[in-house]
């Protein structure tokens, strides 16, 4: 990675290499086998294929509940308040739950989140088809949900490198996750669009529920190697402190957290202001707002495709600081925007923007972050990403009731700016402590005094 180490003494035998056409070949693309081969590993395959079903069915709920609570309460205060309550668990029980993770069963905790979700689901569909749903059952089973994700995060995000077996593919395989996650961005807005406009939000819930069905059966499918979960030798407060320790103290995962924290709270709240954007700045409807979430969902999509196509991590750490900065100018142009067609480029680029930040971030994270501490610092990735965002939403929320959505979101694409300038300055100490780590993992061939075996630049890091 460019950014987190020195630039490349050239070689001869590098030179040599890199003249062949197979090398040639492997740095100017990849082939579209070679961007999905994280789905080689059957577990992960099957995990894909669940969850790509599943997260249509989450994006749909999503949408239905952000036009079911504007179109109860016309209020842009309420809207952040519904996505205080479905975040803030993430916030409050995330450092725990990380340590809880990193003892329990990754696996086994996947299957429980998921049937907890989907009963969440079949709830605020049986209150919305039978016309008696409130604001207040709303927000309480928003906090319910967000209570499951603060567990469900983190060990999704810890299981990852138990499907996928060899690490040099752990990138791919989280691209390819981010991928998933945004070609159901792109389709379950525009469903729920349609069904909300046809027959209401109640069945984008219900369907939401059954689209669970998919990822529990696909976990309960997989065939897991024993593993031995690290037995709880210390009390928890004990772990928590450890795993607050590494995290503060090791510059690269602190600089990816502070600006990851930064822009869920201030840049992505853009979402939560669709619905006002939809229907007060553009003069649409609940179609308008499926067409702007879906088009997020292409940008971010994207931006997914290009990250699974790179070989391997070596220079995401440049692109956080270039995403960060690409999507605060983004939001900046979105509120100055006042037309559909140049608002839905703008989602383009957002999604896109936003996508390769976070995925990029996430990477990184997982690639650097040692095993056995891997459960706690995911769940500090989750309190970044989801945990800051409902206090993001009650800024957002209160701000554009006094000056206006527009006036909001371009104040939060400042700010990311901001957090991009300030994370660009870290990246020289960055380099020299990641460097280690990328070359024991074989990310960075180990040069040796003397003759170079031809075998270890094989990959030879990028200029």
């Amino acid at each position: 990675m460019p950014s987190f180490m020195p630039r490349r003494q050239s070689n001869p035998e590098s030179n040599l290499l890199s003249s062949r056409p197979a090398a040639v070949s492997s740095t100017q693309g990849a082939t579209w086998k070679f961007a999905l081969r994280a789905l080689r590993y059957r577990n992960y395959r099957l995990f894909f294929t669940g969850q790509s079903v599943s997260l249509i069915g989450t994006w749909m709920t999503q949408i239905a509940t952000g036009w079911l609570v504007y179109r109860l309460t016309g209020s842009a205060w309420l809207l952040g308040i519904v996505g205080f309550a479905s975040r803030i668990p993430t916030f409050v029980l995330g450092p725990f739950a990380g340590v809880w993770v990193d003892r329990w069963n990754w696996h086994r905790t996947l299957v429980v989140t998921q049937i907890l979700s989907m009963l969440q689901s079949f709830a605020l569909a049986g209150l919305a088809l039978a016309g008696v749903i409130t604001i207040r059952e709303i927000i309480w089973l928003g906090l319910a949900q967000g209570i499951i994700n603060a567990f469900d995060m983190p060990a999704r995000q810890a299981f990852v490198i138990q499907m996928v077996e060899d690490r040099a593919d752990l990138g791919n395989a989280i691209a390819l996750n981010s991928s998933m996650v945004n070609v159901a961005r792109l389709l379950g807005p525009s469903i729920a669009g349609v069904i909300i406009a046809a027959v209401g939000e109640g069945y984008c819930f219900l369907i939401d529920g059954f689209s669970y069905l998919a990822v529990i059966a696909s976990l309960l499918a997989m065939r897991i190697a024993p593993v031995q979960q690290r037995r709880a030798e210390k009390a928890i407060l004990h772990e928590l402190k450890e795993g607050w320790n590494y995290v503060t103290h090791f510059v690269p995962i602190r600089s990816i957290l502070l600006l990851l924290a930064l822009i869920s709270l201030v840049g992505m709240q853009y979402t939560v202001l669709m619905p006002i954007f939809a229907g007060q700045v553009l003069h649409g409807g609940a179609h308008t707002l499926g067409f702007l979430m879906g088009a997020s969902g292409v940008g971010a999509l994207t931006g997914a495709m290009f990250l699974a196509t790179r070989k391997n991590v070596l220079g995401l750490g440049r692109m956080i600081p270039l995403a960060a900065a690409g999507f605060g100018t983004g939001l900046i142009a979105l509120g100055l925007s006042r037309f559909l067609w140049l608002s839905l480029l703008l989602m383009l680029f957002i999604g896109c923007t936003m996508m390769i930040q976070m995925a990029s971030s996430n990477t990184i994270l997982q690639t650097i972050v040692e095993d056995d501490k891997r459960g706690r610092v995911m769940s500090f990735y989750s309190m970044a990403f989801l945990g800051m965002a409902p206090f993001g939403s009650l800024l957002a929320g209160g701000l554009a009731h006094y000056i206006g959505a527009p006036r909001t979101v371009m104040i939060s694409g400042i700010i990311c700016i901001a957090g991009a300038g300030g994370f660009a300055s870290q990246l020289s100490v960055m380099r020299e402590l990641v460097r280690p780590i990328y070359r024991t993992l074989g990310i960075i061939p180990e040069i040796a005094s003397g003759i170079q075996n031809a075998s270890a630049l094989q990959t030879p890091p990028e200029e």
